[in-house]
Formats: structure tokens, sequence, C-alpha cells
């Protein structure tokens, strides 16, 4: 039997949206930078804006709790950057504070940290208007003509990318063991290599073999993305139960498409069965945080936040509730 844990991200500061979660019946909270209005795709290769200060997290945990909202789940916090990915002068001092922040979300019960291996170029999109059912607005990543753009200078291969992973979860797992955290590594986003010359290595399942084949242990897994695994082409409902253990955080979503030119889809009307995926994470005894994520912009929205506007998850919440209902019941 699963547990999930059903979890909206939000942002990190109290707000109306704080409200609507619980409104919703959402219990489970993912303190989260784009929700806060910061430019995803900018280039910007922070991946979270929590804190590794521990009163600070402390006093965030308390106030999500205040309102009926439990934190399982948080980014890396602090200054991870291309130094620690690129193998650069600093790295070990962010790895230090990377493992500060994983012990630090052991002592408050956060049980997940996630992180991403992407360099330079974070979540990639093209278009951000692109009109579904209804003229809500989705986003959209065409790769020929993103490849049009400038070239970075970015002296790495992909190979040195793996060797700088390995050295992060050399230092990093044993932490996370010892603090009773999981690790989940989230794919690049869009799934391939080269981007713009910019080498990445977390492309597909076999990545992900070689990761946690790498750093065998309990607490080195993965964030299942389901858009990057369908933009993959990877068979969704097989994918979560060849990995099954190790799959620590889920982003239930769909895309259209393949690496090279998808857009993000409403989930009750993408490629991927859904249902059937639903049913593998109940087969496996999924009990972490599952995300209904990307979402389209409706009628009202600013598109501010692309992907991460409020209602579109309101239609994201119930559905993806129903199917866990559906699921039980069977």
């Amino acid at each position: 039997m699963s547990d999930i844990k059903l979890t909206l991200a939000l942002p990190s500061r109290p707000d109306d949206r704080w409200e609507l979660a619980r409104q919703m019946g959402v219990e489970y909270a993912h303190p989260h930078p784009a929700m806060g209005g910061a430019g995803l795709g900018s280039g910007d290769d922070r991946t979270g804006d929590v804190s590794t200060d521990y009163d600070e997290l402390l006093r965030l945990v308390n106030a999500f709790e205040n309102v009926g909202l439990e934190v399982p789940v948080v980014g890396p916090g602090g200054s991870m950057s291309d130094a620690t990915r690129l193998g650069l002068e600093g790295r070990d001092a962010e790895i230090d504070e990377f493992c500060q922040h994983v012990r630090n979300c052991g002592a408050l019960g956060i049980p997940v940290v996630t992180y991403s291996w992407m360099t330079r170029f974070w979540w990639m999109r093209t278009d951000q208007r692109v009109p579904l059912r209804g003229n809500s607005l989705s986003t959209e990543y065409d790769h020929e003509r993103s490849e049009r753009g400038p070239v970075e200078d970015v002296d790495a291969t992909e190979e040195d990318l793996w060797e700088n992973l390995q050295y992060f979860l050399e230092r990093v797992v044993p932490v996370a063991e010892e603090a009773g955290v999981k690790l989940a590594l989230h794919p690049d986003d869009p799934p391939l290599s080269p981007v713009r010359g910019v080498p990445r290595i977390i492309t597909g399942p076999e990545a992900y073999d070689r990761v946690l084949e790498s750093y065998p242990s309990d607490a080195n897994g993965i964030s299942f993305c389901q858009g990057n695994f369908a933009a993959m082409g990877a068979d969704i409902p097989e994918m979560i139960r060849h990995f099954a253990d190790s799959i620590h955080y889920v982003h239930f979503r769909d895309v259209e498409g393949d690496t090279e030119h998808f857009v993000e889809v409403w989930p009750d009307e993408g490629p991927t069965d859904m249902l059937e995926a639903m049913r593998a994470y109940h087969e496996i005894g999924f009990d972490g945080p599952m995300r209904p994520d990307h979402l389209p912009s409706m009628q009202g929205e600013s598109n501010e936040r692309p992907g991460y506007e409020m209602k579109g998850r309101l239609l994201a919440v119930g559905y993806t509730r129903g199917l866990m209902e559906a699921v039980e019941d069977e």
C-alpha cells in the first residue's frame, strides 16, 4: 500500500496561496522559488531559495505547520552552483554548505532534499504562451530555435560532469544517511545534451541507473519528473516499477512531444496513461511527496510565473486525488 503525500509548490512567505492549498485539502508544501516570481529559464543555476540557516528553516517549517501544512521536501538551498558541477574553485565550500543543509533538514524531520546537475542552463523554455484548450497558456521547448542562440563557453565534457557528480555523492550521501534524509536528483530539463555547447548528463533512464550504481544507498535517489521522462520517450509506468525504491519525489505532470520539441499539457489530456502511472506508484508502495507540476495559466492569471500559477492546481489536485482514490479502491 502507498501513502502518497500530495504536495504543492508554495512560496516561502505566507500569502493567500497557503490558504488556498488548505482549502483544496492539501496537507503538504514544497517551498519553491518559482512561486515567488523567480524567472525560470533565465540561466540561474541555483535550484532552491531555502536558507541553510537552521533557525530560518525552523521558522519556515513552523509557519507552514501553523496553517496545517507539513514540509516533506525542500530544494538544496544555499549557493550550490556550477562551481560544484564543473569542479571549480569553491566547490568544497558549497558542498560543505549543502551537507549542513541536509543535517538541518534531518534535524527538522524534512525527509527529502532535491538537487539537479544542470549546468549553466536550468529549466529551459522557448515559449511561455502556447495556447491550449480554452486559451489556457502553457510552455514549450523547441531545440532548433534555442540552438540559434549564443554558444556558452564551458570547459567541460560529459565525463567531467560524471566525475564531479561522483565527487559530490561520495561526500554528501554519507551525511544524508546519517541525517535520515533522502536525496532526489532531478532530470535535466530539457533532457538532452549538449545545449548551446553545454554538456548535460541526466538525460535518460540509463543515466539514473549509472547514478544509483555509482553510490548504492537508500539515501541516493531520484526526483521522478514524469514530464522529463515522457520527453525521453520512456514508458512511465515501466520506469516507475524499474526505479521503485529509488523514487523519493514525484512531479506528476505530462508533456506532448520529445526531447527536442515538447509542450507542457494538462494532466488529464496528455499522452501518458496517468491512471496506469498511479497504479504503478501504488504497486511499489510509494509513500513520498507527489507534486502536480507545471500547470497552464488560466483566465485572469498574469502568466508571470509560467507553469506555476495557481488556478490550474485546483484541477490538478482534484484530478490527482481522484486517481489516487480510484487505485486504492481497486
